[in-house]
């Protein structure tokens, strides 16, 4: 009798586990995006200085316990117990850009003459454009509005020039991008070109 009672046990425990693994496998992945979007990328201007984009997406509380699900079925969004399929009527995006060298900057050898530092003027001819990405399509954003722009001293002017530092500096923006009825499934991509139309960086936020 003991070791039939152990038994039933354990076979109700194997169909807990095995329930739970079900649903674990139907379930795949679960993503949350508490604080918004972010993103990151490195960038380089032609026979120049290599650089860091990195900020982020919001919208009000919009992101504040939204979550992914990825299951067999498909793709969705809820928050709580309810669905999201679109993106609400505006975001803000921010970011800024700074010098930052790693190993994915181009060898100094083969530029040995290219300038180090960002500059103001090198910045200046720099333009951003939005994409709404679906697929391998890309729809450029509309309406954009450039709600900020500011430059601020990585070194403080007067130690830079007691010490024979070069201008350091760090580049600030923030736009509203239009988005009502644009799908979550729909990843925004930021692109800056300079004034050759080369691409000097990419990166995409999406969910």
């Amino acid at each position: 009798m003991r070791q039939l009672l152990h038994a039933t046990r354990y076979a109700a425990a194997l169909l807990v586990f095995c329930s739970a693994t079900i649903a674990l496998a139907r379930d795949k992945n679960v993503w949350s995006y508490e604080g918004g979007l972010f993103v990151i990328t490195n960038g380089s201007l032609p026979s120049g200085p290599c650089f860091r984009l990195a900020g982020r997406v919001t919208s009000g509380d919009f992101f504040d316990h939204l979550k992914r699900f990825d299951k067999e079925t498909g793709t969705v969004f809820r928050r709580g117990t309810e669905a999201v399929e679109t993106f609400p009527d505006q975001l803000t995006l921010t970011f800024m850009v700074h010098d930052h060298y790693d190993q994915t900057c181009p060898p100094r050898e083969e530029h040995p003459g290219a300038p180090k530092y960002l500059t103001r003027e090198m910045m200046s001819t720099l333009h951003l454009y939005l994409y709404w990405k679906r697929g391998v399509e890309l729809r450029p954003v509309e309406n954009v509005e450039r709600k900020y722009f500011g430059v601020r001293d990585l070194i403080p002017p007067a130690v830079a020039q007691a010490h024979g530092l070069p201008e350091k500096l760090e580049w600030a923006y923030e736009y509203i991008v239009p988005s009502a009825g644009v799908p979550l499934t729909d990843s925004l991509v930021l692109v800056l070109r300079d004034e050759e139309n080369h691409m000097v960086a990419r990166v995409a936020a999406r969910l």
